[in-house]
């Protein structure tokens, strides 16, 4: 497995997280103590990816669908209320 130096404790937003690279990134990030944000258009394939995740130790906050632009900026305003309540709104 690749180290990614200082992700531990930080939120990382992927799209495009169901499958391929994506899904192999939140995995990485996830396992190495990351807080990842998850988007893809294919939901059941994210929810079992958060399942895994979260079996493996790792957290995972908010799950969107991709392509609902309103739901991106919605679960970005969330995200930076609960998990990083100093940080600027979007």
């Amino acid at each position: 497995m690749t180290r990614v130096d200082n992700v531990a404790g930080k939120v990382v937003a992927i799209t495009g997280a169901s499958s391929g690279i994506g899904a192999a990134t939140a995995r990485l990030l996830g396992a190495q103590g990351a807080l990842v944000v998850l988007g893809a258009r294919r939901t059941d394939r994210l929810e079992k990816l958060v399942a895994e995740i979260v079996a493996a130790g790792g957290k995972v906050t908010f799950r969107f669908r991709a392509p609902e632009a309103k739901a991106v900026r919605a679960t970005g305003r969330k995200v930076s209320r609960s998990a990083a309540p100093s940080a600027p709104p979007c």
